[in-house]
């Protein structure tokens, strides 16, 4: 029996599906299918019952499943203490973020944070917060960064800062004469969102939703800056966090507030309550807090 191999259930358990849990753990799927039927072979148990739609835990794969998390979470507490114990000489963090606000908080942090501690290396894992949820809950991160709502009854959370939500303007758009952009402003216009899956694209349409009027969608994307270049081309409009609109790209959209109450979200470090933060994941929070609260993101 091997990580790898507990890795592997785990994965499968939690995607039902070998393909995506391949994926998930940047192997080919064969070679995750050999390894999964190497330990069954070894236990004597069929782990999973799998079908055309999805693979399922059996009786036994569900016991297993137990104590491989718990070998796993205990694997990656050895790691953490002998890293502690060094001083922080060496060792590894591993960082999740939304692709939202990874381009724009993480860097000065990061950068504090490798000037300080230059023989740690640092992992970082861009993905949807159902995503950054699921590997959290299986210990594969030390800290990530996402934004509520959030299934707090597993996690420990640690505010990091509320920003607000800006218009996005075409250069010359009769709005960006306006000081401040309306609501009912918005309701004749189209309006360009993050796809589905994407937290800021619900805050988005949840923010129309609560203003009592359906937007106008236009298009959907993955990528801020995407969207903003769209902006840009007058294809439509969409609300930007403020951290994405500081950049100094002469190509960007102009950006308006709206009027009260303002449109914000709120940014949140999380881990499992189940397991401590790490020091390194500690001294990595206490410097972005820092960065924060001087305004540097």
């Amino acid at each position: 029996m091997e990580m790898h191999q507990l890795r592997y259930v785990v994965a499968v358990a939690r995607t039902r599906s070998f393909s995506r849990a391949a994926e998930h753990c940047h192997v080919a799927q064969p070679s995750l299918s050999q390894q999964i039927q190497k330990l069954e072979s070894e236990l004597g148990e069929r782990l999973f019952v799998r079908t055309r739609r999805e693979a399922r835990l059996t009786q036994h794969g569900d016991a297993f499943l137990t104590r491989a998390i718990r070998i796993l979470e205990e694997a990656e507490a050895a790691k953490r203490e002998a890293s502690d114990a060094s001083g922080l000489l060496r060792g590894t963090l591993t960082v999740g973020a939304l692709p939202t606000i990874a381009p724009y908080l993480l860097p000065g942090a990061l950068a504090a944070f490798t000037k300080k501690y230059p023989g740690i290396e640092i992992i970082i894992h861009e993905d949807t917060t159902a995503q950054l949820l699921a590997r959290a809950l299986a210990f594969e991160l030390d800290v990530a960064l996402a934004s509520p709502p959030l299934p707090l009854e597993r996690l420990e959370t640690r505010p990091i800062l509320s920003e607000e939500l800006l218009v996005a303007l075409p250069p010359g758009h009769p709005l960006t004469r306006k000081p401040q952009v309306r609501t009912s402003d918005l309701a004749r216009e189209k309006l360009i969102v993050l796809k589905e899956g994407h937290c800021l694209g619900d805050q988005v349409l949840g923010f129309c939703e609560r203003r009592e009027f359906k937007p106008q969608i236009s298009f959907r994307s993955a990528q801020l800056e995407t969207i903003q270049a769209l902006v840009r081309a007058g294809l439509g409009l969409s609300l930007i966090p403020a951290m994405a609109a500081r950049s100094k790209n002469p190509a960007q959209p102009e950006y308006r507030s709206m009027a009260s109450p303002r449109p914000e979200r709120k940014i949140v470090a999380l881990w499992p309550k189940q397991r401590p933060l790490s020091r390194a994941a500690s001294e990595f929070l206490n410097l972005l807090l820092a960065q924060t609260s001087d305004g540097k993101h």
